[in-house]
């Protein structure tokens, strides 16, 4: 008797664990499996696959979508193709294709034998809310703008129905463009909906199939507003955002505020301001539920997402605003985001975007230390008014303090014994009160390459406040551009520790960025023959990131009213190949981009989009065509996908022969 293994076809499958395994159909596995020496049917002989370690991935760029094919204009269409290279010098090839989840609106299963609203709405005592702006026809408001997605698995699920390996991906939606009636503009005035979807993952192909929605309970968190990135904490939970976060001190007059208010709680004026622009924090349950819980002590700030460094205690943030800043927050504890310290940086001499530059040094003010039921309990007792003065005009008074704020000047005053509270609450205007550099412009995802240590930040658009003349520049903030480059950069930043803060203090971080400078910039160009006003070979204002450790490949999602198309790009980080992976249906913005290197042996990139057919003056040459395709796709162009990227089975040849 051999004592040689016997191995069958997932250990095969296994066998190669080494390389990222995109989701399969039958036929890819079959091929796989004679890629190492097995069968598709039942083993009988022992099966010896040839050791073939994983080496390295190249993606293959699709052209962009025309009118054409005016088709693939209108839908989510891949193109790309994904080589994967072994030290045997041998290569698998895969197509690369879409595979939604579902649309929003959709009926899809609760769990329990019923159905449940994708993307549906609901107020602060989980009852739904009703769209009645078309009489007669009466229904649940749902999204149109899926955006952060995380996936990940929990060691012992208790979902029943799973025929495979329970797998959970938590999917928030940001808002909704427009009431049914079609002229009723709904943005920011429902509370941003948080589910968590149960995926049966095949143990042989890898798909992934929807058995659960559960829309998670926002009722102790007071609601959440406008959700906008995401990401997958090192320890599993889905760190969410909320962006745009209201002034406190024009709120009277905020109509979207008050909209927001009345269908969350039913009243215009219960819901609290210094409630929102904080970061929630999503734990999935092993029964296919969830828990959220809000941190208040990270900055009230236009939280596009954090960050948390490989250290599980370093966040860097995105602040997707005007006259905005770099900010760091550096927990207390390990895994534990409820206290520590906010710091926001000041930038250095050499700001440049030229990628070829050196770049520009970065230091950090600190803000403050705070626990986040410390903060919480100050948003629930203080006005804006206890907190600081703030004048629009110039008060003559030089115990005011001239700053930038949204793009206007200010001039502000802290009370006495107030500076916590300015710093978590009034982050913003505290951080230019104290010398931060607050002079971006939409900084929008942020990702982390751990093993160069580097963290990358987009910058959707570098306009108004980065721009030399501009109301909103100041050039003591170190960021000075001779002119807007609307199609935006994806910047670097390199990290390091034994860092102080400005006051001499240690900073408690080995993950503290010291350099910034330019990875890619888009190119703004004269309308072409499509229509677009950004060069469509180069990324156009660059939204969503995330970087694959395994594939070495910084991921970029786009949010651009430049290109006709937005799309999805793969940027190599040691071949410098940008290459493009898929195109968004025309007017949507492309979201929900995550990567997974290994869930159970396989390799997801997860993709969402937002309001296909939000038409705008660069498609006034496409619209004609696509707009009748779009509403037809996407139920009267109401609908949006979340999905993932996976491979066409039929097209993959995996085989060494």
């Amino acid at each position: 008797m051999s004592d040689q293994p016997q191995l069958g076809r997932r250990q095969a499958l296994k066998f190669l664990a080494g390389a990222p395994l995109l989701p399969l159909g039958a036929m890819s596995t079959a091929s796989l499996l004679s890629a190492c020496g097995g069968s598709s049917s039942a083993a009988t002989t022992p099966v010896v696959p040839v050791a073939a370690n994983f080496v390295g991935a190249e993606f293959t760029a699709m052209p962009a979508p025309t009118l054409a094919n005016a088709a693939a204009m209108a839908t989510t269409t891949v193109g790309s193709t994904l080589s994967v290279n072994f030290s045997d010098n041998s290569s698998q090839t895969y197509k690369l294709a879409y595979q939604p989840f579902f649309l929003t609106g959709d009926l899809v299963p609760n769990g329990n034998g019923g159905t449940i609203l994708a993307g549906g709405y609901y107020d602060i005592n989980n009852k739904a809310i009703v769209d009645k702006t078309v009489a007669g026809k009466e229904r649940q408001f749902f999204s149109d703008s899926p955006d952060g997605t995380s996936l990940l698995s929990l060691a012992n699920p208790t979902v029943t129905g799973i025929k495979g390996k329970a797998v959970f991906a938590v999917v928030q939606f940001e808002y909704t463009t427009w009431a049914q009636d079609g002229t009723t503009d709904m943005y920011g005035k429902l509370p941003s909906p948080i589910a968590v979807l149960t995926l049966d993952q095949d143990q042989t192909t890898g798909k992934l199939s929807l058995v659960k929605y559960h829309n998670v309970d926002m009722s102790k968190v007071n609601g959440l507003w406008i959700t906008c990135g995401s990401s997958l904490s090192p320890w599993g939970t889905h760190l969410s955002s909320e962006e745009y976060e209201p002034d406190a001190f024009t709120i009277s007059s905020n109509t979207m505020f008050k909209a927001y208010s009345a269908n969350l709680y039913g009243d215009e004026n219960k819901a609290n301001p210094y409630h929102y622009g904080h970061m929630p924090e999503i734990t999935v349950n092993p029964d296919g539920t969830g828990s959220a819980k809000k941190h208040y002590c990270m900055g009230r700030i236009s939280h596009e997402l954090v960050q948390v460094m490989p250290d599980n205690r370093t966040a860097l943030m995105g602040d997707d605003a005007t006259n905005g800043g770099l900010f760091i927050f550096v927990a207390d504890k390990e895994k534990d985001l409820s206290s520590g310290t906010l710091y926001v940086a000041k930038i250095g001499a050499g700001f440049s975007i030229d990628p070829a530059a050196a770049g520009a040094a970065l230091t950090w003010i600190k803000l403050g230390s705070a626990t986040s039921a410390e903060i919480e309990n100050l948003a629930n007792t203080l006005k804006p008014a206890d907190i600081m003065e703030v004048a629009t005009a110039d008060p003559k008074d030089a115990s005011f303090t001239k700053i930038y704020f949204g793009g206007k000047i200010q001039w502000i005053k802290v009370k006495p014994g107030m500076e916590k509270a300015a710093a978590f609450l009034e982050t913003h205007r505290y951080a230019a009160l104290m010398g931060g550099s607050m002079a971006l412009t939409k900084l929008e995802g942020t990702t982390v390459n751990a093993k160069d240590k580097i963290a990358y930040s987009a910058l959707q658009n570098m306009q108004s406040s980065m721009v030399r003349g501009n109301a909103a520049w100041n050039e003591a903030f170190g960021v000075t551009l001779e002119k807007a480059v609307n199609a935006g950069a994806v910047l670097a930043h390199t990290m390091t520790g034994g860092q102080k803060d400005t006051a001499g203090a240690a900073i408690n971080s080995e993950w503290v960025p010291t350099v910034t400078k330019t990875l890619l910039v888009g190119e703004d160009i004269t309308a072409d023959a499509l229509g677009n006003t950004a060069n469509p070979d180069k990324i156009g204002a660059p939204d969503n990131l995330k970087f694959s450790e395994k594939l070495r490949t910084l991921f970029i999602g786009e949010d651009s009213s430049y290109h006709v198309n937005n799309f999805v790009w793969a940027y190599n980080v040691d071949t410098k190949k940008l290459s493009r992976l898929m195109s968004m249906p025309a007017g949507a913005e492309a979201t929900g981009l995550s990567v997974v290197d290994d869930l159970n042996g396989w390799t997801y990139i997860t993709s969402n989009f937002q309001h296909a057919g939000d038409w705008g003056s660069i498609h006034n040459i496409v619209k004609p065509t696509l707009d009748p395709l779009v509403r037809a796709n996407y139920k009267d162009r109401f609908a949006s996908a979340v999905g993932y990227m996976t491979a066409d089975a039929s097209s993959v040849k995996l085989s060494k022969g």
